[in-house]
């Protein structure tokens, strides 16, 4: 199954008229291709759907009312796992504390100072996890707040994976035959390195973050548009 979000009524404003409909994916028009990159993993897929159909059971929310539950689930999908998502980042900090204590590299000045600023911002991940389970145990639904916590998380992570292929130096740069099969296997670190910037696009990119940031929790103007 898959979740479609489709215009159903074409009369109407661009944010209305839209449907949240679960189709089967099975023989349903509905073709997914994986993007294949460099190293030959493959994270994220191009999606083709033509004539695909479902009953009008699989409309979720009601009909019309699609960008509403869409919100809805990209508001729990960014912030959802922030009460939590500090201790894996937590975890895979530590991991690159060891992996820099083994280059013995852990009494040059810079590096000492990245890993402050990397140990900080997982703290600050910490805390903000606490004040999202106070909303979320008020029963109130995820607001702007999400966008920042996955603005927050996703650039914080992109840039622990150019600290991480700092600390290996020279090891960056070149495939790890002893990390697996395949035409050129990464490390550990190097996968974190590029994986890492996924992170900055699904879910709403970096910079839809920001706008959602700037013009619901800051009151700022809308960005400029073609309609406008």
């Amino acid at each position: 199954m898959i979740f479609i979000l489709c215009r159903t009524d074409p009369d109407v404003p661009k944010h209305q008229g839209l449907s949240y409909v679960l189709a089967p994916l099975k023989d349903n028009g509905i073709e997914m291709r994986p993007l294949r990159q460099p190293s030959g993993a493959s994270g994220f897929c191009q999606e083709f759907i033509e004539g695909a159909r479902a009953p009008l059971f699989n409309v979720i929310g009601g009909l019309n009312n699609g960008w509403r539950v869409a919100m809805t689930t990209l508001g729990n999908e960014r912030g959802g796992g922030a009460t939590t998502q500090h201790l894996r980042y937590e975890k895979e900090f530590w991991e690159l504390v060891d992996e820099t204590r083994k280059r013995d590299r852990e009494s040059e000045p810079l590096i000492r100072q990245e890993l402050a600023w990397a140990y900080t911002h997982v703290e600050l991940m910490r805390f903000q996890g606490i004040r999202l389970l106070a909303t979320l145990a008020a029963n109130k639904e995820p607001g702007p707040e999400a966008s920042v916590s996955k603005l927050f998380w996703s650039e914080y992570h992109k840039r622990l994976g150019e600290i991480a292929v700092g600390i290996l130096g020279a090891d960056g740069m070149v495939a790890d035959e002893a990390a697996g099969s395949g035409d050129y296997p990464l490390s550990r670190w190097q996968t974190t390195f590029i994986s890492s910037r996924a992170g900055t696009i699904f879910s709403g990119t970096s910079q839809i973050q920001r706008n959602i940031i700037g013009e619901r929790a800051l009151g700022l103007p809308k960005e400029p548009s073609a309609e406008r």
